[in-house]
Order: C-alpha cells, then sequence, then structure tokens
C-alpha cells in the first residue's frame, strides 16, 4: 500500500524457513519488496555449515540472481570459534 522504493522489508531468513520454508521462491518472489536479508543457522542460530537444515549457498546463489548487492546480516551463536565461524558464513555468502 505504501509503493514506496524507500520502503522495504527485512527478510529474515532463520524465522522464514521456521515459519515457511520454501525459502528461494518465496524470496524471488518478494524481491522487489526485500531490504536486507538476514542470516541463522536452523534450528539453533549456529554456524552456517552442513549441521543445519538450510543450504545458505543456494540461497545465497538465489538472491545474487535476484540483483541484490547489498550487505546480509549474520545472527548466529558460534559453535566454537567466532572468528572461524565469521570467515566461513563469509566464504558461504560470498557469491
Amino acid at each position: 500500500m505504501v509503493n514506496s522504493p524507500r520502503c522495504k522489508i527485512l527478510y529474515d531468513i532463520y524465522h522464514m524457513q521456521i515459519m515457511e520454508g520454501n525459502l528461494i521462491r518465496n524470496l524471488q518472489r518478494a524481491c522487489k519488496w526485500i531490504g536486507h536479508y538476514h542470516t541463522a543457522g536452523v534450528p539453533e542460530r549456529n554456524d552456517l555449515d552442513d549441521a543445519q537444515e538450510i543450504n545458505y549457498r543456494a540461497v545465497a546463489n538465489a538472491i545474487a540472481a535476484t540483483g541484490y548487492n547489498h550487505y546480509v546480516g549474520h545472527e548466529f551463536m558460534p559453535k566454537g570459534d567466532a572468528i572461524v565461524a565469521l570467515q566461513q558464513a563469509y566464504a558461504v555468502m560470498d557469491v
């Protein structure tokens, strides 16, 4: 209803996976209204690794394909060394 390019939504990938799933199709459909993406591992907001249920490499590729070229926020509780976990998250999301 606002219909302004200055009014966007935060697409919280963690919560969208819990509430709806089907992340890639949903973000593709809503990309014109998304102004920021927020990541966290599911189920426990841990590292973006193979121990959680979201394939963040596929999500990152889908986000990039929409033309989004801004920052992605990352909320997490690292299982180990925080710097190593952040480097891993960066590598996964760097498309």
